[in-house]
């Protein structure tokens, strides 16, 4: 296969590089989840409260830094953004595997969620990828971040199960020291190109994406999927424990459930894709999600019913946190893809803080069931808010060089009308700063390469 067809070596090596330095990260976050509120019982201050914020608090300082790391890797450039990140992340780690309080391991957290790297990962992705394969590119990364959730699902409870609590904490502490090396060694040098709207955030798209109430929609979904995700894992771990699964083996149950729900999805992905059903699936999956959530409050003590709640919430969940995105990188507006995915991302990790502290706060008053039973009623908000999503499909996004091509007011607009009158075009933006066209299209309809000539005109 040639470079003009798929990856050169160098974008090839980049982009697994950076997906897993992404995945790495994520795992690390991620592997507390399922061992918390299980392993830290033995810490000062220990109580449903701090284990919820323990376990949301790197949402808190992941949101409020992640469009701003990116701006920042678009001025200092991409490298030293990551290796500011990675350190934090591990200084985090460090804080957290050395406390013998619950006030230390949130500290910790913190420190883990304020190296917000996700923005210069993303724009390093495409700094190095040419625009035909910079898609492939966002798509190993995707890929890699789903694939680090199962594995923490797994990883969390053996390590904690072999070395303890601080244990996790030092092996993640190690998986960023491990990142570190890899951005040295194994990233080739790039030289910025500064903001690209398709993964970076342009701060006067911020009201007009902040209006639109189809993306507000998938902004609060987002959101409130991550909630659920950090209120459950408040109390899951220990009605398991309660259901007499010892916590060294909860990882049996942790592990066929995941890979069963990846099997699950594939044909309903699929199916949305090819028939055009994709809000129909995903306001199933809501309906899905809430039966789990039911399940795990009406299971208590019955482990076959919690592992059949867990397999339905997996399912429900890897099917939304494939699809939201995708939703999102068709209706996000021309050359507003990188501002929308910002909201969407704070969204996500706001969402995460969120449901620990909620998580904890219910767990302390009503217990495990109060938590379940709770959140599954915040499903029927979410159903209901969901009957107004457009039900998007085959809408693909494209940015294209122009060169010389705009240097009058005049020229650009002719270039600007002649994209537009292309079929298949629904949106076309030209930003001179940046010499590109970005284009919003039917890619039923659509040709890229009628396109690229009408440019090189």
């Amino acid at each position: 296969m040639s470079d003009q067809q798929g990856f050169s070596p160098r974008e090839r090596r980049a982009s697994f590089t950076l997906a897993s330095i992404f995945g790495m990260r994520m795992l690390g976050l991620f592997m507390i989840m399922p061992v918390f509120a299980l392993y830290g019982s033995g810490l000062e201050g220990y109580s449903p409260l701090w284990v919820g914020i323990a376990i949301g608090a790197y949402g808190l300082t992941q949101a409020v830094l992640q469009i701003p790391a990116g701006w920042l890797s678009d001025r200092i450039g991409r490298k030293p953004v990551i290796y500011a990140g990675l350190a934090l992340f591990a200084a985090g780690s460090v804080v957290a595997a050395l406390s013998d309080s619950v006030y230390g391991v949130v500290i910790g957290r913190v420190l883990q969620g304020s190296g917000a790297i996700a923005g210069a990962i993303l724009a390093l992705a495409a700094d190095i990828t040419r625009e035909e394969n910079r898609t492939k590119a966002m798509a190993i990364i995707g890929v890699c971040i789903g694939l680090s959730f199962a594995a923490a699902m797994v990883a969390g409870p053996l390590l904690a199960s072999w070395f303890g609590l601080s244990g996790v904490f030092w092996s993640t502490a190690l998986l960023a020291l491990v990142g570190i090396v890899m951005v040295r060694l194994m990233l080739p040098d790039s030289v910025s190109k500064g903001q690209i709207r398709d993964v970076t955030a342009a701060p006067e798209l911020f009201g007009r994406l902040l209006k639109d109430p189809q993306l507000l929609r998938l902004d609060f979904g987002i959101m409130l999927l991550h909630m659920t995700l950090t209120a459950v894992f408040v109390a899951f771990p220990l009605s398991l424990k309660d259901a007499g699964l010892v916590a060294e083996h909860h990882w049996w149950l942790y592990l066929p459930a995941l890979g069963l729900s990846f099997v699950l999805i594939i044909p309903f992905l699929i199916l949305g894709a090819r028939r055009n059903m994709n809000k129909l699936l995903f306001q199933a999956s809501i309906l899905v999600m809430m039966m789990a959530l039911v399940l795990m409050a009406l299971g208590q003590g019955q482990l076959w019913l919690l592992a059949l709640a867990m397999v339905l919430y997996f399912t429900a969940f890897n099917f939304m946190e494939a699809s939201l995105p995708a939703f999102l990188s068709m209706l996000a507006p021309a050359g507003g893809k990188g501002t929308a995915m910002g909201i969407y991302s704070t969204s996500q990790f706001f969402g995460a803080f969120l449901g620990g502290v909620l998580g904890g706060l219910l767990f302390q008053q009503l217990g495990g069931p109060g938590v379940f039973l709770l959140v599954a009623l915040t499903m029927v908000l979410w159903f209901w808010l969901s009957a107004g999503m457009a039900n998007v499909s085959r809408v693909r996004s494209h940015i294209l060089p122009i060169g010389g091509n705009i240097e009058s007011e005049s020229a650009r607009s002719q270039l600007l009308q002649r994209l537009m009158a292309l079929p298949g075009v629904h949106e076309a933006l030209i930003i001179p700063d940046e010499s590109a066209a970005y284009l919003k299209v039917d890619g039923n309809i659509f040709e890229l390469d009628q396109a690229k000539r009408l440019i090189n005109l």
